[in-house]
């Protein structure tokens, strides 16, 4: 099991500055992505907790690991917990970049739908005629 780099205590005590340089620290001297979402995740939990200081926290960190680094199982799984990172167009790339499959059947889905609606409007349109 993953030792944690930081206790519960320090994660939901420190204070911004602190936890930020902290975990930065953390990223450059293990360049382990998979950890630092997880620790960047739980300091959105602690922003939805109330602290709002924490609002956009490490948000240049966030987009490097999304943007410049290998799509990891945790980083497609808590990708949409930092949607308000990123703007609307960066959000689609990602959103590509993180889960191909599932946007190419979602946009064939959408695509044999519309030419589904096609045939049929063509077929009700003969009938009625």
């Amino acid at each position: 099991m993953l030792e944690q780099p930081f206790t519960h205590q320090q994660l939901f005590n420190l204070k911004r500055e602190t936890i930020e340089e902290k975990v930065m620290e953390y990223y450059q001297e293990t360049q382990n992505g998979t950890m630092t979402i997880k620790l960047l995740l739980a300091l959105r939990v602690r922003y939805q907790l109330g602290a709002k200081e924490f609002a956009l926290v490490l948000q240049d960190l966030v987009h490097y690991l999304f943007k410049n680094t290998k799509a990891t199982k945790t980083m497609k799984r808590f990708f949409w917990y930092f949607a308000d990172y990123f703007e609307t167009s960066e959000l689609r790339i990602l959103a590509l970049k993180l889960d191909p499959i599932r946007n190419f059947f979602e946009a064939t889905k959408s695509l044999i739908k519309s030419q589904l609606a096609k045939i049929f409007q063509i077929e009700t349109d003969t009938e009625a005629t």
